[in-house]
């Protein structure tokens, strides 16, 4: 069942963690400030290049939804981001030696990803570095590439070049033997990961990841770095409130999802003061699929499945709570005990 996909994803992935590594281990990380002052570096905008020029060869037909544009990238401020961007998706993409418009070239495959999809075909989601402030610090980020037709997800691949392959490492430096990837599909078989060290080849010695079976009493918890003090604070609340003691761990991205995945922390509770925003689709299904097939429960603040079939945002739900399952009832139970949605 989409094996051909699932290879052609995970070796574009693959190469993406080299071309990201190569970009995070410069003195100099190349940042932008977009127009809504959010950050972008080099790499995010190599990255989504990349992978959608493998993606445009091998299925041509299936359109892409990704987080970048290649609006500001055209002007003159951003002339020498374009070049550092170029420079570094030829070294992945050897189609681009001798190309008189590689430039061009390259903004063409990150455009694609501004495509609008049809919400009754298939179509692919990426973020090519979530967690861009957490790349900037040297700290943890993912690559995470999705497959989904009719709002459901067929596949995932979520790549944390920086994620210690050994659990219980959390926030500790890693080494050139570290770096995971993630991957699920809906054929029963569960989630997968493989380590993929700096510098090697990929292979394919892939082990079965499983959520853990914790309860209140045991389990670990994980949130956001970035975030304001009042959502901390009431996250800290809702956890406590369901029984759960431990002190949270703090990781950027969606290697959030892995670390549920793969039983390292059994909650994952994401949500915001502001009742107008709403979560993009490519920061969460690549790990959603991934959780799930683990045997996880992903779910928004309301206990409603995420609806992927409306577009660039799920416009339909609010927060997200991802959990081994176990915790899922008695988190959602104290959301509710605190009020969390009351207009």
């Amino acid at each position: 069942m989409l094996q051909n996909e699932l290879q052609v994803a995970l070796s574009a992935v693959h190469s993406a963690m080299t071309l990201s590594r190569a970009v995070q281990g410069e003195l100099t990380l190349g940042r932008w400030d977009k127009s809504d002052r959010t950050p972008v570096t080099v790499a995010d905008l190599a990255v989504q290049a990349h992978i959608s020029a493998a993606l445009a060869q091998h299925f041509p037909n299936d359109p892409l939804m990704a987080e970048e544009s290649s609006d500001e990238l055209q002007t003159p401020e951003w002339a020498a981001c374009l070049e550092m961007v170029t420079q570094h998706v030829a070294t992945v993409r050897p189609e681009l030696a001798g190309n008189g418009n590689a430039k061009g070239q390259v903004l063409d495959w990150i455009s694609r990803g501004q495509q609008a999809p049809d919400p009754a075909r298939r179509y692919w989601v990426l973020d090519p570095i979530d967690g861009t402030k957490g790349f900037l610090r040297r700290g943890q980020y993912a690559i995470a590439l999705a497959l989904i037709e009719r709002g459901k997800i067929l596949l995932g691949v979520l790549a944390c070049p920086n994620l210690a392959q050994r659990p219980g490492k959390l926030g500790q430096a890693i080494s050139p033997k570290d770096g995971m990837i993630f991957f699920a599909r809906r054929d029963g078989l569960g989630a997968q990961a493989v380590v993929a060290p700096t510098g090697e080849p990929f292979h394919t010695d892939w082990v079965p990841v499983r959520v853990n079976q914790a309860d209140a009493a045991t389990a670990t918890w994980c949130e956001r770095v970035e975030s304001s003090d009042k959502n901390k604070d009431l996250t800290t609340v809702i956890v406590e409130r369901a029984g759960v003691t431990s002190a949270p761990c703090r990781l950027d991205s969606q290697a959030k999802y892995s670390v549920v995945a793969r039983g390292e922390a059994s909650i994952y509770l994401r949500h915001t003061l502001d009742k107008t925003y709403r979560e993009k689709v490519w920061d969460h299904a690549a790990g959603v699929i991934v959780i799930e097939e683990a045997g996880g429960r992903v779910t928004d603040l309301r206990g409603q499945p995420l609806d992927f079939s409306l577009g660039r945002e799920l416009s339909a739900n609010r927060g997200i709570l991802a959990t081994n399952g176990i915790l899922h009832a008695p988190i959602l139970e104290a959301v509710q005990a605190e009020g969390l949605f009351s207009e």
